[in-house]
């Protein structure tokens, strides 16, 4: 008996193993790649990097490194067809010869072991003395204004015009020089420390839903540029001359208690999300849904210096259509507010996703065509949609080059307060722009956009979502 009942017992446990080994694969049938890009996904580990080049009249001259190391494993590995890596490791550096540097690493495990957690490790040290502020409310969808106008005088309708405006010396006020400029005067540094961990977990059947939890410590601090030598044009002979900076807009806003949290400090954070997620392949989807709605708080029961609450939803589509060998429509459509009286304006800059934060409300991840926070308040709205046509694949060696067109819309606006957005002074850009997918999972992108202020190219990686 004692032989009989061990061997059902035996036997049971192998249906059983055998049950969850069906089990964990069947959460993730949805995610199956197309045959086409099976086919090409590269096995084993490899490394992607380019360098980073870049000049700007404030943080000078830059030379970084920008590279992913991918663990893909073999295709005999059952979820080779479905995940787009079993890990990669981001790791990017540059410096500037401000002394300005950054240094990011990002490790990202889905599926961690075969099972259904995924874990997700960021950290990041950096300063950018390259940050710009127009404003922290709906007002910043009016026009350009001088800094040293913030509430009246004249307005400026492309950001040239106003750029050039800013440049000329002025008449310096109550704690400022006898003559000064305004080049600097929307831009900030930002010194920041982080460190942040994120578990998700995939729920059902078919493991389309996620639950994801995570924590962030951060510590920040900021600088203006008051007295800083600067650009300059002198009015009488339109010469450039150098001159030290007057107060930036930034530090007019603290100054008359409209924003909290210059003098900076620590960040505590717990992140929780809902995502539901049926795309093909993350990195560059075909077809399939992203659904989240993300939640950050900060208070000082969990060890903050700061007060707020974040809430963000966004939706995106990505549908195949007959045209081609490879052309995908794709849209997004994002909505977020920040509660708390005295929520401090860095966290207007953005809305935190697990899938990575989104700079708001303008430049390369929201709204392209317009300066990195434009427009800044407490709540905002912005939808982007792209047609992304292959042209061309080649390999180079044992490395494969995909090229893709990718011609662009965004509009946007924000609101101080979230019931009063709607479809009125919404802001509008197009562009087009150029993916090359190298070895599937690397996307580097290059976009020009347009809008009535201002043309911008941006040089990014991964796609703008």
């Amino acid at each position: 008996m004692k032989r009989i009942i061990a061997t059902l017992f035996i036997l049971f446990s192998i249906t059983i193993v055998k049950a969850q080994e069906k089990d964990s694969l069947s959460f993730i049938k949805s995610k199956r790649m197309s045959d086409a890009d099976l086919e090409k996904k590269k096995e084993g580990i490899f490394i992607t990097g380019i360098p980073d080049f870049s000049s700007d009249p404030v943080t000078g001259f830059g030379l970084g490194i920008r590279t992913n190391v991918y663990w893909n494993g073999k295709r005999t590995n059952p979820f080779f067809a479905y995940t787009p890596y079993l890990a990669k490791l981001k790791a990017n550096a540059a410096y500037y010869t401000s002394n300005a540097k950054e240094l990011i690493l990002s490790l990202d495990v889905p599926y961690y072991k075969g099972t259904r957690w995924r874990f997700k490790v960021d950290f990041k040290a950096q300063q950018n003395p390259a940050n710009l502020y127009f404003g922290s409310t709906e007002t910043t969808l009016g026009e350009l204004r001088l800094p040293s106008t913030p509430n009246g005088g004249q307005t400026y309708s492309t950001y040239s015009d106003f750029d050039k405006a800013r440049k000329i010396l002025r008449t310096g006020g109550v704690g400022e020089a006898s003559l000064v400029t305004d080049a600097l005067s929307n831009r900030f540094r930002e010194t920041e420390f982080m460190l942040n961990l994120k578990a998700d977990y995939a729920l059902g059947k078919k493991g389309v839903w996620r639950i994801m939890g995570g924590y962030e410590i951060q510590h920040l601090s900021y600088k203006t540029f008051e007295g800083t030598e600067a650009e300059a044009i002198d009015p009488a002979n339109g010469q450039s001359v150098k001159a030290p900076n007057g107060t930036s807009l930034l530090r007019r806003d603290f100054q008359q208690g409209l924003i909290s949290g210059l003098d900076g400090g620590w960040v505590s954070i717990l992140q929780t999300a809902l995502i539901y997620d049926t795309r093909d392949f993350e990195p560059d989807p075909t077809r399939g849904y992203y659904l989240e709605i993300a939640n950050e708080f900060s208070n000082p029961i969990i060890g903050s210096q700061f007060n707020f609450d974040k809430l963000f939803i966004q939706g995106r589509f990505y549908k195949k259509l007959p045209i081609g060998t490879r052309t995908v429509l794709g849209g997004r459509l994002g909505i977020g507010n920040i509660f708390g009286d005295n929520a401090p304006f860095f966290e207007y800059q953005d809305q935190w996703s697990p899938d990575g934060s989104i700079n708001a409300l303008g430049g390369k991840q929201s709204l392209r065509g317009h300066r990195a926070n434009r427009f800044l308040a407490r709540s905002l709205a912005f939808a982007n949609f792209e047609l992304r046509y292959r042209i061309t694949e080649t390999k180079l060696g044992k490395q494969r080059f995909a090229f893709t067109l990718a011609p662009f819309f965004d509009a946007g606006t924000v609101r101080d307060k979230w019931q009063d957005i709607n479809f009125t002074d919404i802001k509008t850009s197009y562009g087009g722009g150029l993916r090359v997918a190298w070895n599937q999972s690397t996307i580097v992108s290059f976009d020009y956009g347009i809008s009535k202020e201002d043309k911008l190219f941006y040089f990014s990686i991964g796609q703008a979502f």
